[in-house]
């Protein structure tokens, strides 16, 4: 009753009362047990699905999610049949919550059962509907062909059943939906390829009038790709792609531009469901608006900021944002901005706080604005049930802009909409309960429509009207408002807000709010329920964008841009000139060089920027300045040098003429001076901030020319193909400490196109002794060229190491590899882990283990192969192989037999020495076999990370190795669910101590026990470890402690890594060892552990003793920095430290920094303190930034 009510204003909480009431009765009526007959379990577990469906509506995911869990639990408390129909509407509801809370694999889980129950029952409807959803759950997560996949699989259902012609619609108009989002992807590739281009073409214009053009460009590509993410839910890539808008904003030096780039970032972690770093980023969005006095900036944040705070349960805080943005959407004069967060306040007080009185009086605010904002924009109610916009408002552009994106699409989406609405709303007494939310009372809370006798046709088609890509939207579970981003916009009143149709961009949108979702399963009220349930199942649930309670809208960041203009309708900047963020200059014409890059790329004899925004580090090498942009150079808190040298010689040699650079010489930098002091390795930031605030220059003095052809060749071939240069590309090549024959180009976002420079340089290179080409974004096109370029090579011998692992790789490209006859007798190692090579490349792999004679490594890890590939790995071995080192991890379903075949092969392989099983769960029948290949083989380092083998198969392993008289040179044996009990077996074997060079025994729970042994172990004599791994070993602080006090004598162990072992600084109050001499020292330094408060009331008992607990804890973590400053001062011979993540704050990270740096280790000491990062380490060491899989243990 109170459902259907649209005079009630308080109807909804008085479902949520009556439906507790009912919940409470049906368990009364079960534990009483009046008749064998009526159980009332069924109405019991109705109850639940009831109560947790209208907390889903309420917003509520989390409480809906406990209901219906409770709902299964009895289920299975009352032992009722697994394919109960009961089940299967839980389980239907349950899939619909873990989508909204983005948890995949769970909701997948309870759509399949669902799919299950009703086959089994022979539900064919229901049956239907289930891969109705799942189709809709891939479509979410872009997996497009498997959505077709269950959409057609629930067409065929539905053209079984009788009077199903609605269902039928829905189907086909998803299917459509899909197909519109395979185009938008498509689109979303080309805009990327344009992007590069941007990108490259932008490096090349540094210093000229072109810049400013180049990155304007690639802010509105950036802009466009933003809004088509959204459109396809494509929320990772929206947050990528926000990321380097602010980036290029940055680069602009826009702060409105730099705002809106915040509030994208905000966006796309609330999406993401990332609550806090969103509220970190909407507030970053509104200081920047603050700063430049944007008000409609200012009031969109603050929504923005409530809703993430309602979507975190702090109702409180959320009410408090939406009311000061609407203050200031009224100073700022701005309607739309004012009517979405005075939806949102009326959102909380009647749901959040039911606060009836205050929500009717914000309802009167509502409408009263609406109907002055209809007057304003002269749209006028159509009697006849249209809602406040008309037909052609919603469909058609405004004069003057044409649209581009999917309206049309759209507007014949909408169509089909509303007829399939009107044929379904006839039958409006069996409506399923949700469908009674998204009509009748949805209707009368959430649109202004007037004498509309059918209010489900109004909502439908003011859901149509606004339904929109993301640009420039307000709605994350409500219907959508549009804020105008420029003033001369037009904006035009639709029933939820705003609606704004003002540019191109905007109306590019795709009709992804028309994706159906079954919505009738939320509710049970009968046992027949479900056959009925489809009446009117349209409502556009599964956007999770529209809900059947009061407005709750969010400001979206996307709106379209005017590229130079600002992106906000306040246009309230200061002026200043524009400037040329230009990157080389000299005084000379360098018009011959210029034409490589930019026709209009001229040179100026300026030696700094003369705007004071310019933030980009001006190095004088002569008479000529290159500027580079400083957070290339910047590596945590220091500029780093060596990085610098390398940016500046560069920069400096593309821009030298065409003769100079035919020599194949290119520039090192020798040193680099500020204010006549040459600058050392790691200079503080302090320096930089100097350089930029005078304007300074730092001056570079050449040193010597080196050979480096390949660079020569690369820049020449990028001048015939009529491409720029790919900077890191160029950056790679250029690296000293490679050989000319070792070619790296690791992580450079290469692709097939942009690829082609550097493979034709390579084949005028002719000699390569190793490639690497690891990490971008090459396909088999890649692998042929490949081909060819070794084929026209007359280098018929010699070695080769190809790298090509984390790229798009399938397995023709591996036949290309057995196509190569030069290959055979020069291909040494080939590592193309992190492929999708599947099964199909087991013939491939097979040929180049029995003709490429020279294979010693082979790395297939990750590759998506199975038990059939590694048989025939095992078939392919014979004893006169040359393989050494093979690694087959993270590779599933592998079986055990598969493994041991191939572990009895390699036993004939007496020099075999490396082995990675890494990721492959290994039983004990394998171990066995693993420790006979130990004994009989030399095999020195064996990578088992993630295999499961616990203490048993470590101990066994452990026996094995130190039967062995070889050095053993690298364990792993991480996350294999160890504890304490292997430490002992270390410590005690002599051989085992004398062998082990490197051991990883991280994601272990160790603990302190454990920690105690491993500190005995690093004081033992014997013990030759170089590099030890203890992170997330849950040591505690005084095992932490005791580790490095015991490294004061051991003269071995370079690298030590402890990050992630304290969870809680309060275990600092159960340590009895810290040293009391420490006490002097307080004054130096707090770490910052606690921030505790103590009270002005000397009065106030309570407070007194916080205050002493505050001192006590305060002390006792300064005890704790000296206590760890002194160990590591005495830990000599160590040369990279890792502390992160345990609780340290950046203060005692300095502390720690200035022990280490007061003896001369075997370099010159560096640091990497940032946020709960704690890097020490020596120059020549790298501290972080290598991938996982390119690290060596």
């Amino acid at each position: 009753m109170f459902l259907k009510s649209e005079d009630d204003h308080c109807s909804l909480i008085n479902a949520k009362k009556y439906f507790k009431l009912a919940m409470e009765l049906a368990q009364t009526l079960k534990r009483s047990q009046l008749s064998e007959k009526f159980s009332f379990v069924k109405e019991y577990i109705d109850a639940h699905n009831n109560l947790g469906m209208l907390q889903m509506d309420l917003d509520n995911p989390e409480e809906a999610k406990t209901y219906l869990l409770k709902g299964l639990d009895i289920c299975d408390e009352e032992e009722l049949s697994e394919n109960d129909d009961g089940r299967s509407r839980l389980h239907h509801n349950l899939g619909n919550v873990f989508t909204e809370l983005r948890k995949w694999d769970k909701a997948r889980e309870h759509i399949q059962k669902d799919i299950v129950i009703c086959n089994k029952i022979g539900h064919c409807q229901g049956e239907a509907k289930g891969y109705i959803n799942l189709g809709e759950l891939h479509y979410k997560v872009q997996k497009y062909d498997e959505a077709m996949t269950c959409y057609a699989k629930a067409l065929h259902l539905a053209k079984l059943l009788e009077d199903e012609d609605a269902l039928v619609d829905q189907i086909n108009q998803n299917m459509q939906i899909v197909n519109e989002a395979l185009k938008v992807r498509n689109e979303i590739e080309k805009e990327e390829q344009v992007l590069k281009k941007l990108v490259r073409k932008t490096e090349m214009t540094r210093g000229t009038d072109g810049e400013r053009k180049c990155l304007l460009q690639q802010y509105s590509s950036l802009v466009h790709l933003i809004e088509k993410a959204s459109i396809i839910f494509a929320w990772m890539k929206y947050h990528a792609y926000a990321k380097k808008r602010k980036k290029i904003a940055s680069q602009l030096y826009d702060t409105e531009k730099l705002g809106d780039s915040f509030l994208a970032i905000g966006e796309s972690y609330h999406k993401l469901r990332k609550f806090d770093k969103a509220l970190k980023w909407y507030t970053k969005s509104w200081e920047k608006y603050e700063v430049i006095g944007n008000l409609e900036g200012q009031a969109m944040a603050k929504i923005n900021i409530g809703n993430t705070f309602d979507s975190k349960g702090d109702w409180e805080s959320a009410l408090a944002s939406f009311e000061e943005g609407y203050r200031i959407a009224v100073k700022a004069n701005k309607p739309s901005t004012q009517l979405a967060a005075l939806e949102n306040m009326h959102y909380s007080q009647m749901i959040r706080f039911d606060n009836v009185e205050e929500a009717r009086r914000l309802r009167a605010l509502i409408d009263k604005l609406k109907n002055s904002a209809s007057e304003y924009f002269g749209v006028h109610d159509v009697d006849g049930g249209l809602c406040s916009e008309t037909e052609s408002d919603a469909d058609q552009p405004p004069d003057g802009v044409s649209d581009t994106g999917f309206s049309p699409t759209k507007s014949e989406f909408c169509n089909k909409k509303l007829k399939f609405r009107d044929s379904a709303d006839q039958s409006c007494e069996d409506l399923p309960l949700n469908s009674l939310f998204g009509t009748k009372k949805l209707a009368k809370r959430k649109t202004s429509c007037t004498s509309s006798t059918n209010p489900s046709d109004c909502l439908l088609r003011s859901l149509s009207k606004s339904s929109s890509s993301q640009a420039g939207t307000m709605g994350r579970k409500r219907t959508r408002i549009v804020l105008s981003d420029d003033e001369e916009n037009a904006e035009v009143l639709c029933s939820g807000g705003l609606a704004n149709v003002h540019d191109e961009d905007n109306m590019a949108s795709f009709p992804h709010d028309m994706l159906y979702k079954v919505a009738g399963e939320d509710v049970a009220t009968s046992d027949n329920f479900k056959s009925g349930k489809q009446q009117c199942t349209n409502v556009q649930k599964d956007q999770w964008d529209v809900s059947p309670v009061a407005s709750k809208c969010i400001v979206n960041a996307c709106t379209a841009m005017n590229i130079e203009e600002s992106t906000c309708s306040d246009k309230s900047r200061t002026s200043r000139s524009d400037h040329n963020n230009f990157r080389f200059s000299s005084p000379h014409k360098a018009a011959e060089n210029s034409k490589l890059y930019a026709n209009d790329n001229t040179i100026h004899a300026n030696s700094v920027c003369a705007d004071e925004h310019c933030k980009h580090i001006v190095v004088k090498i002569g008479e000529d300045y290159v500027h580079i942009e400083q957070e290339l150079c910047i590596i945590g808190s220091s500029l780093s040098i060596e990085q610098l040298k390398v940016e500046v010689a560069c920069m400096y040699y593309i821009q030298l003429p065409c003769e100079k650079r035919s020599r194949g010489l290119v520039p090192v930098i020798q040193h680099v001076k500020y204010d006549g002091r040459v600058l050392e390795s790691f200079e503080a930031v302090d320096v930089l901030n100097d350089h930029l605030s005078r304007k300074s220059c730092l001056e570079a003095s050449l040193g010597v020319w080196v050979p480096k052809p390949l660079v020569e060749l690369y820049t020449q071939c990028c001048k015939e193909l009529s491409e720029l240069p790919n900077m890191n590309v160029l950056k790679q090549l250029y690296n000293q400490e490679v050989s000319e024959d070792e070619i790296v180009v690791s992580g450079c976002e290469l692709q097939e196109i942009s690829v082609t420079p550097l493979v034709n340089a390579i084949n005028k290179h002719q000699t390569v002794a190793a490639l690497d080409l690891s990490h971008n974004l090459l396909g088999n096109g890649t692998m042929e060229k490949l081909k060819k370029v070794f084929t026209a090579s007359h280098q018929s011998y010699g070695g080769l190491a190809l790298d090509l692992h984390s790229n798009r790789f399938g397995p023709t490209a591996l036949f290309q590899v057995c196509e190569c006859k030069v290959l055979y007798s020069r291909l040494e190692v080939l590592n193309i882990s992190r492929n999708r090579l599947t099964d199909a490349c087991a013939s491939y792999i097979s040929t180049i283990l029995q003709k490429c004679k020279a294979l010693y490594s082979l790395n297939i890890e990750q590759c998506y192969i199975t038990s059939r590939t590694v048989q025939k790995i095992a078939d392919s071995l014979d004893s006169g192989s040359a393989l050494t080192h093979l690694y087959l991890g993270y590779n599933h379903p592998v079986s055990g037999n598969a493994i041991m075949n191939v572990l009895a092969k390699l036993t004939s392989l007496n020099d075999f020495q490396e082995l990675g099983l890494s990721g492959l769960k290994l039983s004990k029948s394998v171990v066995e076999k693993l420790c006979e290949l130990v004994k009989k083989t030399s095999l020195s380092d064996l990578i088992l990370g993630s295999t499961s083998i616990g203490n048993d198969g470590a101990l066994e392993i452990f026996q094995s190795l130190s039967e062995k008289n070889p050095e053993t040179g690298k364990l792993d044996l991480s996350s294999c669910g160890l504890t304490s009990v292997c430490i002992p077996r270390l410590n005690t074997g002599v051989s085992l101590l004398n062998s082990i060079l490197e051991l990883n025994l991280g994601g272990n729970p160790i603990m302190e026990e454990g920690g105690t042994e491993l500190a005995s172990l690093l004081t033992n004599p014997q013990c030759s470890l170089k590099v030890l791994i203890l992170c997330k070993c849950q040591l505690g602080i005084p095992q932490v402690l005791g580790i490095l006090k015991g490294l004061s004598e051991n003269c071995h162990l370079e690298e030590l890594n402890l990050a992630e072992n304290v969870h809680n600084l309060d275990e600092l109050h159960t340590d009895p060892n810290l040293s009391k001499s420490s006490i002097a020292s307080e004054k130096e330094i707090c770490t910052g552990c606690s921030q505790l408060e103590v009270p002005d009331s000397e009065d106030d008992a309570e407070g007194s003793i916080a205050a002493t607990s505050a001192s006590v804890h305060n002390s006792e973590c300064k005890l704790l920095i000296e206590e760890l400053s002194t160990a590591i001062e005495m830990a000599k011979h160590l040369q990279r430290l890792d502390l992160s993540n345990n609780g340290f704050s950046q203060e005692a990270g300095q502390r720690l920094y200035t022990s280490w740096a007061l003896h001369s280790r075997s370099g010159i000491a560096q640091k990497h303190i940032q946020g709960n990062v704690i890097h020490l380490s020596v120059q020549g060491v790298k501290c972080c930034g290598t991938k996982p899989c390119c690290q060596k243990l």
